[in-house]
């Protein structure tokens, strides 16, 4: 195991030095799920949710916060990213909604906290959009799924 990038030699915050990383490209990929009655899982398939379109606004609010990562994550580098893609799949067994979030940039670092705040904003989003009907619902299992590019080469999580 490594050091921890984000800590001096005296032990101090500090946003990591990437000026002599190369440009290369970076992938990440991130998932989590919304749990909730199969009353609410209903709702969003009909369409029926009082405050509109839940998966639509979801999948927006999780593009809008991997672009605005760098102001909520203290040490995040502001990124110019390429591409986000947010996947929000109606999932019987959980019952919920599955959200992945595909995040894409050509640089000098990596984009997993863009891909891990996207689905994290879309499952917050999801909880708000339907929350007057199921406020039991439970985000769970946020994680990094794999990345690919960069110094430490790729991930796949098991």
């Amino acid at each position: 195991m490594t050091g921890l990038t984000h800590l001096d030699a005296a032990g101090e915050a500090n946003m990591v030095d990437v000026s002599d990383k190369d440009v290369t490209s970076r992938t990440a990929v991130a998932e989590g799920c919304v749990v909730m009655r199969p009353e609410t899982l209903a709702l969003i398939r009909q369409g029926d949710a009082k405050k509109g379109d839940v998966l639509g606004t979801a999948r927006l609010a999780g593009i809008m916060a991997s672009k605005r990562t760098h102001e909520l994550i203290p040490l995040c580098h502001p990124l110019l990213i390429s591409k986000v893609k947010i996947d929000c799949a109606l999932d019987e067994s959980l019952p919920g909604v599955r959200v992945t979030a595909e995040v894409k940039v050509s640089g000098q670092t990596g984009v997993e906290m863009e891909a891990l705040t996207a689905v994290s904003v879309a499952c917050l989003t999801i909880y708000d959009m339907v929350k007057a009907a199921d406020k039991g619902m439970r985000i769970e299992s946020v994680r990094l799924r794999r990345k690919s590019g960069g110094r430490s080469g790729d991930f796949e999580a098991p």
